[in-house]
């Protein structure tokens, strides 16, 4: 393809940006994609679907205190085109939209500009946008905010979303009644009659295919003929909310990818942008790329996946770019870098501290221990330890932050005590720093895991009418639908039991306590036990139950010992959680940690049993997925 200096032309109803390799369309003064050219095809979007069309930057907003997390659909449009640099080398263009009270009910309260750019020689293009909140403007809530790009239905049919995640996807009519049969939510449809038989049977929920902030780098579509990809990459997880495990949409039918700055996915309301009136507010969410490549024909997908991966790491050596012209985007001088050495004591399985090999350490938003995973409004910088105990956090926008980690193998979250703040060119060190996690005594038993998921739980083969293939025999098993649905189907009648020593919680602790179907809408809630033996009990003594749990959705999780009917509980956690996980596929959404106190008055020489009731049942997705569940004894001299 022949490369030239990039063009820009502006007509009264849109503009065209040329590099000689792409062409890029867009509606002018709206800003909204209308169509992308390359690789022989003459535009990759689509512009015929009944609702949404083309490329566009989305949100959805609620008034303040409005409940739920859904609220007005905005699509995004331009009041006014601005050319911010045109050269030979870059065009970038502006499409402002700048709040007022006489749109007030009907526009999100932020004034928008959202930026697009064409590099010379670069098969693609970037998008970001500056969003504020000022002074003059009313309280609202932000929900949701992205950029949504509707391909081509004719030419992009084969989806790839992670190495082992990636296949022929069927068409959006096969989603639409008769030809697919809606299932316990909307976004999941069995299809019944699908126009490519292969797909009959199957179960597509776009949930399936969710991704981690940490992992979704890149994802897309692939056409094969002409040979096309359309890739989606996140060079930096800076401007997204909940942390890097916070799991979000990528690519799905219609075809559709999606670059996700905002939403409350698998976290619920806690991630909710909540702003008062007057509040004052600039984030800059993005750059993100879209890359475009193509292969010779008969090339099969990996050699598309391939060179997307290779250039995803591209755009990762690059951030932060130097091109994107708005002064609220830093460059690499006007950012800094903390580093340190992370080690973990935990005085009951070492004898000194060891480096927290593979932790995950990061600087967010002043707060406690562990409200990373809650906070939208500000910036989040992730890196892992190296196994030496030793990180580096780099590119650090300027602001105030606390440093937080959690260590894989251990409970609860670290954070330094120290704030940190952070300006320009700042090469902040750390020192050695110890995580202590919580711990009074030493381990009696354990079940799980702690490293904040359930998927080592025993997670069942889906109800055979409710397949997706790629998940058979696949690592992430997890996804495939229905499987709530299997609780009351291998407890008919009575709940769990999990017997110390002898069970094996990979066999027979199910991944997620959930409600037993009890009629056709009917639910009960669900006791779990664990069984266990003491030897000699501390009567006076106080044992320490700890409870972290991957996941919880509209739960109310009480503990007893011993006796089951036990009014109030020994422990009660209140209504919990709106993650959704169950639901979604998610196999985990906000973490959560309990430290109970259990007298040793309450407990027997010999047999014991620890009651576990989940009393909410109002729906099948109430329930809460456990990480990792310790027992200790009373403290013990390690003198």
């Amino acid at each position: 393809m022949a490369t030239s200096g990039v063009k820009l032309t502006v007509a009264d109803d849109h503009v065209v940006i040329d590099n000689g390799i792409v062409e890029v369309t867009l509606s002018n003064p709206g800003g909204i994609l209308k169509q992308i050219k390359y690789g022989g095809i003459d535009n990759l979007l689509e512009l015929n679907n009944k609702d949404l069309n083309g490329g566009f930057w989305d949100l959805n907003w609620s008034e303040a205190g409005a409940p739920g997390t859904r609220g007005k659909f905005d699509t995004i449009e331009g009041t006014a085109l601005k050319v911010i640099v045109q050269n030979d080398e870059q065009v970038e263009l502006s499409f402002p939209r700048v709040w007022s009270p006489s749109v007030k009910g009907t526009q999100a309260p932020l004034s928008i500009d959202r930026r697009f750019i064409v590099l010379q020689g670069f098969p693609g293009l970037y998008s970001y946008a500056i969003f504020e909140h000022s002074k003059d403007m009313p309280g609202f809530n932000l929900n949701t905010t992205r950029i949504a790009f509707m391909l081509s239905k004719d030419k992009f049919r084969y989806m790839a979303v992670a190495d082992n995640r990636q296949r022929y996807m069927p068409l959006p009519d096969d989603r639409v009644p008769p030809r697919g049969q809606p299932l316990a939510y909307p976004e999941a449809v069995l299809l019944v009659d699908p126009i490519e038989p292969e797909f009959k049977g199957e179960v597509d929920d776009k949930y399936q295919y969710s991704l981690e902030n940490k992992d979704n780098r890149v994802h897309g579509w692939i056409c094969f003929d002409p040979p096309v990809g359309f890739w989606q990459i996140t060079p930096s997880n800076e401007f997204r909310n909940g942390g890097p495990f916070k799991q979000d949409l990528a690519s799905h039918v219609n075809p559709t990818t999606l670059a996700i700055f905002h939403t409350s996915h698998y976290a619920g309301q806690d991630l909710l942008l909540k702003f008062e009136d007057g509040e004052v507010w600039k984030k800059v969410l993005g750059p993100v790329c879209i890359y475009l490549n193509s292969a010779s024909m008969g090339a099969e997908a990996p050699a598309f996946w391939d060179d997307a991966k290779e250039q995803m790491n591209k755009e990762v050596q690059l951030w932060p770019y130097a091109f994107p012209a708005s002064e609220d985007f830093p460059r690499k001088d006007q950012r800094g870098s903390v580093s340190g050495k992370l080690l973990v004591e935990d005085r009951y399985l070492n004898k000194e501290a060891i480096p927290a090999s593979a932790a995950y350490v990061g600087v967010a938003a002043p707060g406690i221990e562990g409200s990373w995973q809650r906070e939208s409004k500000e910036y989040q910088f992730w890196t892992t330890v190296n196994c030496d105990g030793s990180f580096v956090i780099k590119n650090i926008r300027p602001g105030d932050y606390n440093l937080y980690a959690w260590v894989p193998g251990y409970i609860g979250d670290y954070k330094y005590a120290t704030e940190i703040n952070m300006t320009a060119g700042s090469e902040i060190e750390v020192g050695e720093i110890v995580y202590e996690p919580p711990r009074d005594g030493p381990t009696l038993w354990e079940i799980g895991i702690p490293d904040r998921s359930a998927a080592e739980f025993y997670i069942p083969d889906p109800n055979p009418k409710y397949i997706n293939r790629l998940y058979v025999n696949h690592p992430d098993r997890f996804r495939q639908y229905g499987l709530w649905e299997r609780y009351s189907e291998i407890y008919p009648a009575e709940d769990l039991v999990y017997t110390v020593g002898v069970s094996d919680y990979r066999k027979d602790w199910f991944f997620a306590q959930v409600t037993r179907k009890s009629g056709e809408k009917e639910y009960k809630s669900t006791t779990w036990q664990i069984k266990f033996n003491i030897d000699n009990v501390e009567q006076t003594g106080t044992y320490k139950l700890r409870i972290a749990l991957a996941s919880a959705h509209n739960s109310d999780l009480q503990v007893r010992v011993n006796d089951a009917t036990e009014n109030p509980p020994l422990f009660s956690s209140g209504v919990i959680g709106s993650d959704n996980a169950i639901a979604r596929h998610g196999i985990h959404g906000i973490y959560w940690l309990f430290n109970i106190d259990i007298p040793g008055s309450k407990l027997l020489k010999g047999d014991n049993t620890i009651f576990l009731t989940q009393a909410k049942s109002n729906s099948p997705f109430q329930g809460v997925m456990y990480d990792y569940i310790r027992l200790e004894s009373p403290q013990l001299s390690l003198s």
